[in-house]
């Protein structure tokens, strides 16, 4: 075992340490707190759910109704004409919505492309450049209770859009 894994194995649990051994040191009531955040958590969960298993559906219906596709077919010749691979639009696309999909596109584009190809680099740019705004949007505004999103959501998907055009363009300029 190296040495970086035998760290990263033990920080964890040092911190829960840490944590029960300043508490215990406050005199304050460590395990009712520590049930209490689980009730917490779990009300958190519920309260949550409705808002996770609406998005869930709706990458479902979007990804298997072959809108996505279409889409993608649509704007084929405007993409080639300037430059940009369409094998990178459903990435650009699902990126917002959700980050365990696009990491699934990004995978999937690097072992069909490999990493040092123009679209392996420019997918893991993509998804470095980029955020799940509209699934950020949706877990801290639910949780919460905020229901309307008005520029919060505008000003996420604008910098994702430019996330995008920069990961484009400086993939280029790099890596030509």
């Amino acid at each position: 075992m190296s040495f970086l894994t035998s760290i990263s194995a033990w920080i964890i649990p040092c911190f829960i340490l840490l944590v029960l051994l300043i508490a215990s040191i406050k005199k304050m009531p460590t395990y009712e707190l520590f049930v209490e955040g689980g009730k917490e958590g779990i009300h958190m969960a519920f309260r949550l759910l409705p808002f996770l298993l609406g998005m869930i559906v709706s990458i479902a219906i979007l990804r298997s109704s072959g809108a996505l596709e279409a889409f993608i077919h649509l704007i084929t010749p405007l993409l080639v004409w300037v430059g940009i691979p369409p094998e990178i639009i459903p990435l650009a696309l699902v990126r917002p919505i959700s980050g365990t999909a696009a990491l699934g596109m990004t995978a999937e584009l690097t072992n069909t492309y490999g990493p040092d190809s123009f679209i392996g680099r420019l997918a893991a740019t993509m998804q470095g450049s980029t955020d799940t705004t509209l699934y950020i949007l949706t877990i801290y505004f639910g949780a919460v209770g905020i229901q309307k999103m008005r520029y919060a959501l505008k000003v996420g998907l604008l910098a994702d859009l430019v996330g995008i055009i920069a990961s484009i363009i400086i993939v280029k300029l790099v890596f030509g």
